[in-house]
């Protein structure tokens, strides 16, 4: 399936609060020309919490008609309601030609690993594209573990995980559990670099987001088996992980990104402006990173 960079795009808005559909064109040709794998639409870094099912559905067609078939696109459609859910991915499949639906372990009600197991195949047994699985406990606070991930991994519709765990024992946990065609990527920047080495296969990324052919570059440098570079291209990434991350996603990025003249700065309510005490330290990240803000779109 998908390998490299997939980066969890961040939605513009408007100052009227609404999809600012002219920046998301730009963005996407922004990824389009600097080499991004793929793009994951209305994930968390794309605020689709804030998002009613006419909007989410409009902006994953969008994206997909912006896209133009030049990269594989994946819609976030999970929720903490497995029929909401199913009906999430019926709508976007309806209006979206997507490559799969990226699927978040419930939120809020904090299920068992039964439940976990039933919501997705459920999901999976209803969705007419493959099933991406995501578990990130920092959010959700109900960890799938890895014997769940194994029997999922058993149905036809669901083809890998977004492990955001940032632990590399849970991946090893998993890879000696699923077949090799089950494929993994990492949902945490910071641990990107190890998780590739142990064998996954890309990444969903944040930082992408800002410098997207350097990140995609350090999935290339793995796969081609020259570690050393690799390790010295994560070097510069680094300061910018603990920058985008400094307060909650996508807070840091869409300042980021508009610095850099890509967005407008407005984010939805309950995420508010980037705190004037991190700017400094974006700024040298940026900067150590290899983006220039001078020549920013």
């Amino acid at each position: 399936m998908f390998k490299g960079s997939l980066v969890a795009l961040a939605t513009p808005f408007d100052s009227n609060n609404r999809v600012d559909y002219g920046s998301l064109k730009g963005l996407i040709e922004f990824h389009v020309r600097e080499g991004t794998d793929g793009l994951v639409i209305a994930g968390t870094t794309g605020e689709a919490a804030t998002m009613n099912r006419e909007e989410h559905t409009e902006l994953v067609a969008k994206s997909v008609e912006y896209v133009a078939g030049r990269l594989p696109v994946i819609a976030g459609t999970g929720s903490n309601s497995t029929r909401q859910t199913i009906n999430m991915s019926l709508s976007v499949a309806e209006v979206a030609e997507i490559d799969a639906f990226l699927v978040v372990v419930p939120y809020y009600n904090k299920p068992m690993q039964e439940g976990m197991y039933q919501h997705f195949t459920a999901i999976a047994d209803a969705v007419p594209k493959p099933v991406l699985l995501y578990n990130v406990p920092g959010r959700t606070v109900a960890d799938m573990q890895a014997e769940t991930v194994a029997r999922l991994a058993e149905h036809d519709n669901i083809f890998g995980i977004k492990e955001a765990t940032g632990d590399i024992d849970r991946l090893r946990q998993i890879k000696a559990l699923v077949a090799d065609d089950f494929m993994l990527y990492s949902g945490d920047d910071f641990t990107a670099l190890e998780f590739l080495e142990t064998g996954g296969h890309g990444i969903v990324t944040v930082s992408g987001n800002v410098v997207p052919a350097a990140v995609a570059r350090l999935c290339r440098l793995v796969r081609e088996g020259q570690f050393d570079e690799a390790r010295a291209l994560d070097e510069t990434l680094q300061p910018l992980n603990d920058a985008l991350f400094v307060e909650s996603n996508p807070i840091p990025v869409k300042w980021a990104l508009s610095r850099m003249g890509l967005i407008p700065p407005y984010l939805r309510l309950p995420m508010t402006e980037f705190s004037k005490q991190h700017h400094e330290q974006m700024l040298a990240a940026l900067a150590t990173a290899g983006v220039n803000l001078e020549d920013a779109a």
